[in-house]
């Protein structure tokens, strides 16, 4: 993972703080309970988070015709494997996935501000907002993946995809070679975040 939009620790130290700050005040006027942000947290912890996308995304690679019904229609996809409620809702009404393969890669990003698919890939990092990285993705983004450790060769097409309120999408990236004998939930393990962006490939399970 590239360190070109990495914070330091004051800035984080000091959005933490404003947070506090800001729950205290809200709690004090009455707008939220004193276990309303942990409801949220809690709810981004179990329910909604990159662990519903990497078994979707496993459950493309075991099967094949379930990949082709997530590319075609991706909301009815999703549904068939029962998830937590709240799948189609809190910026996943209109989640889209396009998949990695011979000679294409995918990248996600966000021009606008950092639309981004929460009930499967959780709440978006800070460098996915960060106007530098929206801007680069667009009119370089080769170079935008070299930084990020991930060469693209010149015979692969880069396509990029810009998130929006009307929909939101997330990359199928392409099965490591040899996880032939790994389980669904072993191949679930496998899958980051970031591959789901397309900043990142899957890497195969170290050997033993």
């Amino acid at each position: 993972m590239s360190d070109l939009f990495q914070y330091d620790s004051e800035r984080e130290a000091a959005s933490a703080a404003k947070v506090r700050a800001l729950e205290a005040l809200l709690i004090q006027k009455g707008v939220i309970g004193s276990d309303s942000v942990d409801a949220v947290l809690q709810h981004f912890e179990s329910v909604a988070g990159p662990f519903n996308g990497a078994r979707i995304v496993a459950r493309a690679w075991m099967d094949p015709a379930y990949q082709q019904r997530l590319i075609a229609d991706t909301p009815k996809a999703i549904a068939e494997l029962n998830m937590a409620q709240g799948m189609d809702g809190a910026e996943g009404e209109h989640m889209a996935a396009v998949a990695n393969g011979p000679g294409v890669h995918n990248l996600v990003i966000c021009t606008l501000c950092s639309c981004y698919p929460w009930p499967v890939l959780g709440l978006p990092p800070y460098w996915y907002k960060d106007p530098v990285f929206r801007a680069r993705g667009v009119r370089e983004p080769r170079a935008v993946l070299r930084e990020f450790g991930v060469p693209v060769a010149d015979a692969t097409e880069v396509k990029v995809w810009d998130s929006s309120a009307q929909i939101r999408w997330f990359v199928l990236p392409e099965r490591p070679a040899g996880t032939e004998h790994l389980s669904e939930a072993e191949l679930a393990a496998l899958v980051t975040p970031e591959a789901m962006m397309g900043v990142a490939l899957v890497a195969a399970p170290a050997a033993h």
